[in-house]
This record gives C-alpha cells, structure tokens and sequence, in this order.
C-alpha cells in the first residue's frame, strides 16, 4: 500500500519510526512537522481561550450582562471544543496531516474576525455572543488531530518528550491569550484603521481601551501558520476508515484513560476558563481587589510549562507513575483550595491563588504523563484514536466547570462544593490509574 506524502509517493514500509532506520529516513520531517504543528496548536489554543480574557471586560465597556451569562460565555467554546474534537479525532488516517492542519488553522480567521466586529457594538445582542463563543471553540477542537498526528511521527521512546512540547506550548497559548489580552487592549493598533477606542469604567475609573485587539492580534500569526502547514507538512501512510477507527470503543482501557485524562486535562481547560471569573467573584468586592487579568495567565502558564518538562521525565519513569502524583497533586490542592473560596477579607486571595496555580501545576503533570501511557497501552494506530477521543471529552471541562460552579454560586454563593466534588472524582482516578497502570502486576504497566 502507498500513500502520498504532500507530493511525494512513501511506500508504507519506508515510515516506521520503530525502526533504526527512522533517524535517517525520517528525523528531520518528524522534528519540522512538530514545530509547525506546535505553532498552530499554540494559535488554537489562543483563539481558543481568548474568550475568558475579552468577558471581564465587556460590563465595563457598556455590554449589559448578568454574571450567569458571562460564565455561560466563558463556557461555551467547551461545548464546541470537545464536540470538534470527536470529529478531528478521526481526521488524520482519512484525510493525512498536510491538509487537515492547514485549514484547521486556516478556520480561526472566523472567530477572529468575528469577535473583533461584536466586541465594537455594545448593543450586540447575546444570542450573537453565545454564537461566537461557540465558534471560538474551532481552536479547541484543533488539538485532537494535531497530537494524534504527532504520534505517528516519532518511536514510542520519544513520545513523552514529542508529545509533551507540543501539547506544552499548544496549552501555553491559553497563557499567552491572558496575558496578551490586558496588553494589547490598551492602545491602538494602526491608528484608526481597527476600529475606535471605548472607556472602560472600573470602580468609578474610567480609561480608553481597544478591547477588539484581543481578537484582531492573532490574525496574521493565524495566515502565517496555515501556509507554513500547507508548504511544508506532509503525510505518514497510516490510513484508516471511521468505521475501521472506531474499534477503540471496544477496549475498556479507552474509557479508563478517558476519565484519568478529564481528571487532568479537563481541570486544565475548566479552571483556565473559570479563573479569571473566579478571582472577579470571589474577591472582586473588597477594596483594593486584585485585576483578574493580571493573574489569570499564571494558572495555564504554570501548566503548560510543567507539561513540556514532564514530558522526558514520563519517558524517564513512566508515564502511570507520574500521573499518580499529578492525581495526588490534585487532591490535595482541590481540598486547601475550598478553604479560601468563601472569602472574608481580602488577606485570603494569596492562599486562593496558591493553591489554584498548585491544581494548574499538577493539571500540567498529569497532561503530559497521560500522553506518555497511551502510546504504550495501545497499538500506533489506536492509541492515536485515542489521544484524539480522551482529548475531545477533556475539552468538555473548559464547557462543564464554568457551568456547574455557576449553578453552585447562584445557590450558595460560594463555589466550595465544587472543589469538594473535584476532590472526589481526582480520588477515584487516583485508584483507576494504580489499580491497572501503576502498580505492581499492573495489566498494563507503563
């Protein structure tokens, strides 16, 4: 069987990374296909998540929405996440790496363009927020072809560390968009050529901001990367059918690695979306309260940094025992977190925000050691199936999280039943994760 790679003709024997070969024949392909592909992801992941950053600003700038519809905003790009990412797990083996990379990218333009013309009209109607909030999830849905692709790139003794960069700097981009966002909101770019400024009123202060930057910004970097992936990404002959790829529904381990991989990928994606909102909430009506953009990147930044390191150290000694610490990690931080969610001074916010950032740095851990197990629990083209389906039901938490902690504060006030009920899930998969990957006489050690 052959396959064609871009325009070249690869006979399915000559790519087999396993083999000794590989070093040769294929290395530098596997090392440039990963660096655009990281690009891209990166730029997914920014578009993504840039949503959670634009929300806290659009009271201030005249929007009149109530604190359930912003949660709902942050949300909902989750839904269409997670809902993308069970399409794009099948992509690779049916249409190759080339095309589905570029236009993938390629796609983002959308939501680009879309927020940076509703951001400019006050009177935009919610229905069309919702909409756009739901498109941005484009971004999100990218990551479940992007690193199944990247799987079939590399030999199993470097998946941890492949794997872990992309996934790292592609996470890093969720930072990036909370950190640029507070940044390039406030001055013009091109003069007037994008549109006028609009006064933000904060606790009676008003400045001048250009709140439709934080959309228009990734445009460029957005073409860049989807002609960078159609000149110079090509194919590996790995070809599957869906009804050939869905055998993986059949393996228990599939919906054992799922659960694991929305204990660490899905309280990345959920707490990314719901931290800045968070600190509002929580810690808004003190004098003096901290600016939730001048602390929100720090969450996905810690994870995403700990997901590139951890990525050899899952290949130095496994990736089942790296994820129990991720799990205990977790536990532990999910459990002090709840202790600073009913605030009653302002003194507090220091502990909320340690423990938070500790659920962002074990999040990261887990994300990476997770990658590292299912290359070796599942054959090549399964665990690349896999990836993309753990991956699509891990992006539901950036849709989950947001709405279920805005139903516990509508009741209570106080999100602190969340984080009781985090804690109880992290310790189940704490249990899955020994029982049959980690322990001694494990049915699948790895």
């Amino acid at each position: 069987m052959s396959a064609t790679v871009a325009n070249e003709p690869v006979q399915q024997a000559a790519w087999n990374p396993e083999d000794p070969s590989w070093a040769s024949i294929g290395k530098s392909l596997s090392w440039r296909t990963l660096f655009i592909t990281t690009f891209c992801l990166l730029l997914s992941f920014s578009t993504w998540f840039m949503v959670s950053a634009i929300v806290v600003k659009l009271q201030s700038i005249g929007f009149k929405l109530e604190k359930s519809e912003l949660f709902w905003l942050t949300a909902t790009p989750g839904i269409a996440a997670g809902t993308l990412r069970i399409v794009h797990t099948f992509l690779i083996p049916i249409f190759g790496t080339r095309k589905t990379i570029s236009i993938a990218t390629l796609l983002l333009i959308i939501p680009c363009l879309g927020w940076y013309y509703a951001i400019q009209n006050p009177a935009t109607p919610y229905p069309v927020l919702l909409a756009l909030a739901f498109i941005a999830g484009l971004g999100g849905g990218n990551f479940s072809s992007f690193m199944p692709s990247t799987s079939l790139f590399f030999p199993k003794r470097m998946l941890g560390t492949a794997l872990g960069i992309q996934a790292g700097i592609g996470n890093f981009g969720v930072s990036v968009a909370q950190f640029v966002v507070p940044w390039i909101i406030g001055f013009s770019l091109l003069g007037s050529a994008l549109g006028s400024s609009q006064t933000s009123v904060v606790s009676g202060t008003a400045k001048s901001i250009w709140l439709q930057n934080a959309a228009i910004v990734w445009l460029p970097f957005v073409l860049i990367g989807a002609v960078a992936a159609w000149l110079w990404l090509k194919n590996v002959p790995v070809k599957a059918t869906f009804r050939e790829q869905t055998d993986i529904f059949k393996n228990k381990h599939t919906w054992f690695m799922t659960s694991i991989y929305f204990m660490v990928f899905g309280s990345f994606a959920g707490f990314s979306a719901t931290f800045p909102l968070l600190i509002k909430e929580l810690y808004g009506k003190f004098p003096g309260a901290p600016d939730p953009l001048k602390y929100a990147f720090l969450g996905p930044m810690v994870g995403a940094l700990v997901r590139v390191l951890f990525g050899p150290i899952s290949d130095r000694f496994g990736g089942a025992k790296v994820t129990m610490v991720s799990g205990f990690g977790l536990l532990g931080c999910a459990i002090g977190a709840s202790f600073y969610t009913s605030p009653q001074s302002l003194a507090e916010f220091n502990g909320f925000l340690y423990f938070m950032l500790g659920i962002f740095f074990f999040a990261g851990v887990g994300n990476s050691s997770t990658f590292k197990q299912m290359p070796m629990i599942f054959p090549p083209r399964q665990a690349s199936g896999v990836i993309g389906w753990t991956s699509a039901i891990g992006a539901y938490g950036q849709f989950l999280f947001p709405v279920i902690i805005a139903a516990i504060m509508a009741a209570v006030q106080a999100p602190t039943v969340f984080f009781y009920g985090a804690a109880v899930f992290y310790a189940a998969n704490i249990a899955i994760n020994w029982w049959f990957y980690a322990r001694k006489g494990a049915e699948r050690p790895c």
